[in-house]
């Protein structure tokens, strides 16, 4: 049992907590969307924004994950799946990202739900991914519903360079054994192009496969929004 929380550095409260910060934010994004909407790019967007604003390195990376153009937020929008569509279909699973955030709102830490609908946190994974006392917990949600919506087969993809995903892959593969849960793991040298080219429905919110995949369902949603109340939420709204 791991020890580790991915939860709040000490300064979050302060850079994500205070209603005036978190009015600071939505009032960026709606620059951001702006800016990106009519094609400038992303990363010359998130520096002007972010200095008028005068937001810190860690606040831009939320803003970054709050924000999206007009087209981005209408295709990820049309190609999203409805929960009740999902019975009998199989999903794509870009795991380290659906894995992450949800222990980041599981850990009390703060997550943020953008323009385009979609959850994203703060966290990464920089080479290693390390268990925290939430990991086997998401997990198991994932897999019962998952199953309370009828999904016949689920394909989770992780990628293969970062360190300890060999460890994942069999902890996943144990707890399906233990659960019955239809998973297959895979690990790739690059998951991001499996699911942007997959014919399946694909479970992630980085912005680079939203805009690729042909079908998604916005799982991070569905799960905090009905099963994790207790979630702080910075809404980009």
């Amino acid at each position: 049992m791991s020890t580790r929380n991915r939860g709040k550095e000490a300064s979050d409260d302060r850079l994500f907590g205070d209603p005036k910060m978190q009015k600071k934010l939505q009032e960026a994004a709606k620059d951001m969307c702006y800016l990106l909407s009519r094609g400038f790019a992303e990363k010359s967007s998130l520096q002007l924004v972010g200095n008028r604003y005068r937001l810190n390195a860690r606040q831009q990376i939320a803003l970054r994950g709050m924000s999206a153009s007009e087209q981005q937020i209408l295709l990820r929008s049309e190609r999203s799946i409805t929960p009740n569509n999902l019975k009998g279909k199989t999903v794509a699973i870009d795991g380290f990202n659906l894995l992450i955030i949800l222990e980041s709102a599981m850990s009390g830490a703060y997550v943020f739900k953008g323009l385009d609908e979609y959850y994203r946190d703060v966290s990464g994974v920089h080479g290693t991914y390390k268990r925290v006392r939430k990991t086997e917990e998401a997990l198991l949600l994932i897999g019962k519903v998952l199953h309370e919506l009828g999904v016949s087969a689920v394909d989770w993809y992780f990628d293969a360079p970062v360190s300890n995903s060999g460890r994942l892959k069999t902890m996943l593969r144990e707890l399906a054994e233990q659960n019955q849960f239809p998973w297959s793991i895979y690990l790739d040298n690059n998951p991001d192009t499996v699911l942007a080219e997959s014919d399946h429905i694909v479970i992630s919110s980085d912005a680079w496969v939203l805009d690729r995949a042909q079908q998604n369902f916005n799982m991070v949603a569905y799960l905090i929004e009905e099963h994790i109340p207790k979630a702080i939420v910075v809404d980009s709204k």
